[in-house]
């Protein structure tokens, strides 16, 4: 993970830090297949929102391999969660993650695609909004 890479993304120190020391494969996945869960995805469906292949998916989310960070960005905006939470070891603390009710079947990659955007913006609009109230 180049450090490049997150400081260019304009991370906090804060953030930047928890990603750089816990990059536990093992907690990641635990953390993907927890998210997915909370919205009802398949793996297949996840793999297919984030571009990736589904055994590709499922390795990360197994901890078998370590997901590259844009994989994780794409993903904390599918399940409507804060990057940072993908990397927390007690993760089912977080109750803030936007869940959206919608019927599953027969949705495509682009409706997942719209459905991460909404949920990004949301995911800006509530921070906005924090900041706005302290």
């Amino acid at each position: 993970m180049p450090h490049q890479t997150l400081c260019n993304k304009a991370y906090s120190c804060a953030i930047f830090q928890l990603i750089m020391n816990n990059k536990d494969n093992e907690v990641i996945g635990k953390n993907l297949k927890y998210m997915r869960g909370l919205n009802n995805f398949t793996q297949e469906m996840t793999a297919d929102a984030l571009g990736i292949g589904r055994s590709t998916y499922d390795n990360y989310e197994n901890g078998r391999r370590e997901a590259p960070i844009s994989v994780l960005e794409r993903a904390s905006d599918l399940f409507g969660c804060e990057l940072q939470q993908l990397f927390l070891q007690d993760n089912q603390e977080q109750p803030e993650v936007l869940v959206c009710a919608f019927r599953h079947e027969d949705l495509t990659p682009s409706d997942l695609n719209a459905i991460a955007d909404f949920k990004r913006l949301a995911k800006q609009y509530m921070k906005l909004k924090r900041l706005s109230l302290s």
